[in-house]
């Protein structure tokens, strides 16, 4: 990093980039693992995995971020790693990985076409905030749900948060203070227990591929719709709430590459994420022309998480859930609080909150999740009952 990169950090942005750091850690690593698991994938090949998945996405969040000047935080889809372990027994690992390396070229189309810029443009951003709300509202309800089932733990967490929001001091972030109030209180109620680290060095390992109409009909059509026509256009979408000038093309482009390269090794498309982005561009994140050394901070994580994958999944046990929980639930706040606000306040606040209610429900029809339906019915009730604007917006995009 350049002097000046150096002069933009501060407490705000170190506080929002360690906390993603955790959510890496110990909130996506450890399905990573047990989609692995599900898969039969053997210990070299989930090893190889997470070490080139966490590196492309590192090193991509890296160079996007300082280059932009924007908190750019890659990721790979979650829900589209959900859905590759759903269809396991459906298919063979060598389908899977060959209808992923589909998904990624069709996501680097996507860049190189500059489709990126046009999904961004063609969908009202207030129904796209009313979906990115809803999808991450659960990290709410569970923050409640586990703030009453582990009162200690969510109790602390949570003091130390309104401590911080109510000391307002820019040298002491709320996010901070939840994290230390929070992390004395697991330390009380543990038991000391120190799991066995399962270490496996990093190496590459590069799985057969068959490209199967059938997987490619199956896989690859539904994760290009999960990450770049759901989790990137949430991502990018959210940046550009917080004013940000976003070059959607550039931005997908790249994130295609990784999903290529991520796939070849067996890996998922990777995003521009979402729940992480919604930490280190969040208004707590600090000042917006320094939030990017956050999400420069949370992709040297990714980094040293890809190194150390194997031996740091074990370790995770260490963490109580309750805490993960409620410091995740804590660090979207106020991006959740700042979306609802923008989306219900617009002219298309009907739309904006049928979206939202439709994202906040999980289902799947056809295979395709809530959030992309989410869209549909938003778009579909303002042009019925907001057609001005609705209209307007189109004139304007």
């Amino acid at each position: 990093m350049s002097t000046s990169s150096l002069r933009d950090a501060n407490p705000q942005t170190l506080s929002a980039g360690f906390t993603t750091s955790i959510w890496f850690l110990a909130g996506s690593l450890p399905l990573l693992i047990a989609v692995a698991e599900r898969l039969n994938a053997s210990d070299a090949h989930t090893a190889s995995w997470i070490f080139v998945s966490y590196l492309s996405c590192g090193f991509s969040g890296i160079g996007l971020s300082l280059y932009y000047r924007q908190p750019i935080a890659i990721g790979y889809t979650i829900p589209g790693l959900i859905y590759v372990g759903t269809v396991a027994g459906q298919f063979s690992l060598s389908e899977i990985v060959g209808a992923n390396i589909v998904a990624g070229v069709i996501i680097v189309t996507f860049g190189a076409f500059g489709l990126g810029s046009f999904l961004l443009r063609i969908l009202p951003l207030p129904i796209v905030l009313g979906m990115f709300a809803g999808g991450i509202l659960s990290y709410m309800t569970r923050l409640v749900t586990a703030t009453v089932e582990e009162g200690l733990i969510g109790g602390a967490t949570i003091l130390g948060y309104l401590l911080g929001r109510f000391l307002a001091y820019n040298r002491l972030p709320p996010l901070f203070l939840a994290l230390i109030f929070g992390g004395i209180a697991s330390g009380l109620v543990t038991d000391g227990q120190i799991p066995t680290a399962n270490w496996i060095a990093p190496s590459i390992n590069i799985p057969n591929a068959t490209f199967s109409i059938t997987a490619i009909l199956t896989i690859a059509l539904p994760m290009v719709i999960l990450s770049a026509g759901l989790g990137t256009v949430q991502g990018l979408g959210f940046l550009k709430s917080q004013g940000y000038k976003v070059k959607a093309n550039s931005i997908t482009l790249v994130v295609g590459i990784g999903s290529t390269i991520s796939a070849i090794f067996g890996g998922v498309p990777t995003i521009v994420a979402r729940s992480a982005g919604a930490i280190v561009a969040g208004v707590e994140a600090g000042p917006p022309q320094q939030r990017y050394i956050g999400a420069v901070v949370a992709s040297l994580s990714l980094i040293i998480i890809g190194l150390f994958a194997m031996p740091l999944a074990s370790l995770v046990g260490l963490l109580p859930k309750a805490y993960v929980i409620v410091i995740a639930g804590l660090a979207i706040f106020s991006a959740l609080e700042d979306a609802i606000e923008k989306a219900v306040t617009s002219d298309m606040k009907s739309g904006a909150l049928v979206s939202f209610c439709v994202a906040a429900t999980p289902f799947s029809i056809f295979g395709i999740t809530s959030s992309v339906w989410a869209i549909v019915a938003g778009i579909a009730m303002s042009a019925v009952v907001e057609r001005r604007a609705f209209k307007l917006s189109d004139e304007e995009r």
